[in-house]
């Protein structure tokens, strides 16, 4: 990260991660189909098994309303970690794994048994055609938001300089709701 002589921090804007740098990111998972609670946690200790990943903080889990098409509730949460790749190569260990436990992507909104989305990597502003960084559609999710910010309060999201737990507070956060039964 730069700073600007004002003091004001300047977000990297290229996918120059070197293999030998750690950065910090941000992922959401989600699941509504299969045993939900069982798919995530799963998928967590798969993405602690891949070589350079280092699992620094989990949410909680948090029942949510589906958007899109009539389906059962979600399940969702989120992790920090450390990663030692590219924001390519991290976005193809995510879809392996979300493949691994019977991922298929046939509508926008539908179903699934394991979502594993990138919501930040460091301060990296993206927009290729496979990827962007921060996540598009973060900023107004509150399943997102709310177990981010119980795990990130002060992380600064770079498009808007505002933290997540600021950004969580705009968001309408009634329908996200702590899994307190497992």
């Amino acid at each position: 990260m730069k700073i600007f002589a004002n003091g004001k921090l300047q977000p990297r804007t290229t996918n120059d991660a070197s293999q030998d740098e750690w950065k910090p990111v941000a992922v959401a998972l989600g699941s509504n189909l299969g045993d939900s609670y069982t798919i995530l946690e799963k998928a967590i200790k798969n993405l602690a098994q891949i070589p350079g990943i280092i699992l620094e903080a989990r949410s909680n889990w948090y029942k949510t309303k589906a958007i899109g098409p009539p389906q059962p509730d979600y399940l969702n949460g989120c992790v920090i970690m450390q990663v030692n790749m590219t924001p390519d190569l991290l976005l193809a260990s995510l879809l392996e794994i979300e493949n691994k436990f019977g991922r298929i992507r046939k509508e926008r909104w539908g179903p699934r048994t394991l979502d594993l989305d990138l919501l930040l990597y460091d301060d990296l502003i993206l927009h290729t055609s496979n990827l962007q960084i921060p996540h598009p559609r973060m900023r107004e999710r509150a399943f997102v938001l709310v177990p981010l910010a119980e795990i990130a309060p002060n992380w600064v999201e770079p498009v808007t300089g505002r933290s997540i737990q600021e950004l969580a507070k705009d968001v309408d956060c009634s329908e996200v709701h702590l899994l307190t039964n497992m």
